[in-house]
């Protein structure tokens, strides 16, 4: 799972780095993604570690930022639903870098979720 959490960093600022790019280097908000992916690298790189408590407090606080940053991103949803369907919005490409946001954290959190339950079960067998 550390190597899942520092690709999803890097993706995410990969993410950050186009958005950044693809508005004219104009909006400097469009970095935020690569922001956060950072702390995922940094997140992942403190959990690629023996000590499985090390290992299994820096996933879980992984995942706690994952699920903030996609419930804080839950109304970018909403909006790239309804740029989807036509609306306008004065910035399209900040709504649908939140909305590419929001879609890569849940589904991390979904692989950790996922992870955590087969690491449950593996010990209590």
């Amino acid at each position: 799972m550390a190597k899942l959490t520092i690709g999803f960093g890097i993706v995410l600022v990969l993410l950050g780095i186009i958005g950044f790019v693809a508005t004219g280097s104009a909006h400097p908000t469009a970095l935020i993604p690569a922001g956060i992916g950072l702390f995922f690298v940094l997140f992942g790189v403190m959990a690629n570690t023996e000590d499985s408590k090390k290992r299994m407090l820096w996933m879980h606080i992984s995942v706690t930022v994952a699920l903030l940053t996609f419930l804080g991103t839950i109304p970018a949803d909403i909006d790239t639903i309804r740029l989807s369907r036509g609306a306008y919005f004065a910035h399209p490409a900040a709504i649908e870098e939140k909305g590419a946001l929001s879609l890569l954290c849940l589904i991390y959190v979904l692989f950790c979720v996922r992870s955590f339950i087969s690491a449950r079960r593996s010990r209590l067998a």
